[in-house]
């Protein structure tokens, strides 16, 4: 390699092999993740990928969006192993939203791949908000809009393999089945239709929709309204 010299040369001296002077260290400084792999732009993408495909069926269309996450697992075998997501792919016969779907898929993937935390993309997506309403899944949950749905399937995708984790407890996850279960076998008077409209939720049929979770599921327990789905509750 060239060097250029800019100054005045006053003295000089030729080193030897076995001098240690002319050893000169390029290794990186030791520390326990000098050979651990992170994501970065750099990464290439291996031959391999392991993934999900998850099915969003919504009232807006005759036909599902077929949601595909796949992750790169790093440092595959060691103690440092952990799987990221890696791309997305979204397919559907409806060629409708095939423009902004596409648009999606690739911004998505883009911020995958990039590395750093991923997982702000979720609230993004959930906050947005279809212009002509949105609707409710089964289950009493209510989706603000099919790009929300998508953020919901990639939570749930991201839940899985561990980056982001339940905001309940084991404890406060058992108390609430426990309620629904109590609230479920209540003998209240049901309404004409109401048989059918409880097998199609975890709910009870009088339950109101909550502002925090968007699911069908406050209801009145021990003089307070409470979220029998994510504990969110007006007392504290």
């Amino acid at each position: 390699m060239a060097v250029k010299i800019d100054g005045k040369i006053v003295s000089y001296k030729v080193l030897e092999k076995e001098d240690p002077a002319a050893v000169v260290d390029t290794a990186a400084p030791a520390n326990e993740e000098g050979d651990v792999v992170h994501m970065h732009e750099s990464f290439q993408r291996p031959e391999r990928l392991v993934g999900s495909t998850y099915k969003v069926k919504t009232p807006m269309s005759e036909h599902a969006l077929y949601i595909t996450v796949n992750d790169v697992i790093l440092n595959e075998g060691t103690e440092h192993e952990l799987r990221r997501p890696f791309e997305v792919f979204i397919n559907s016969k409806n060629m409708e939203h095939f423009q902004w779907v596409v648009a999606l898929t690739r911004l998505i993937s883009a911020i995958f791949r990039k590395g750093g935390d991923a997982t702000f993309l979720v609230e993004e997506l959930k906050a947005v908000f279809d212009p002509r309403g949105g609707y409710f899944k089964k289950g009493g949950v209510f989706m603000p809009s099919i790009v929300a749905e998508i953020g919901y399937a990639i939570e749930d995708h991201m839940k899985h393999i561990g980056l982001i984790e339940s905001k309940l407890d084991r404890h406060q996850q058992d108390f609430l089945e426990q309620k629904r279960r109590e609230m479920g076998g209540a003998d209240v008077k049901k309404p004409q239709g109401a048989e059918e409209e409880q097998t199609e939720s975890d709910f009870p049929p009088s339950a109101s929709l909550c502002m925090k979770c968007h699911t069908k599921a406050v209801v009145l327990m021990d003089g307070c309204m409470t979220c029998l789905n994510c504990a969110d509750s007006k007392c504290g």
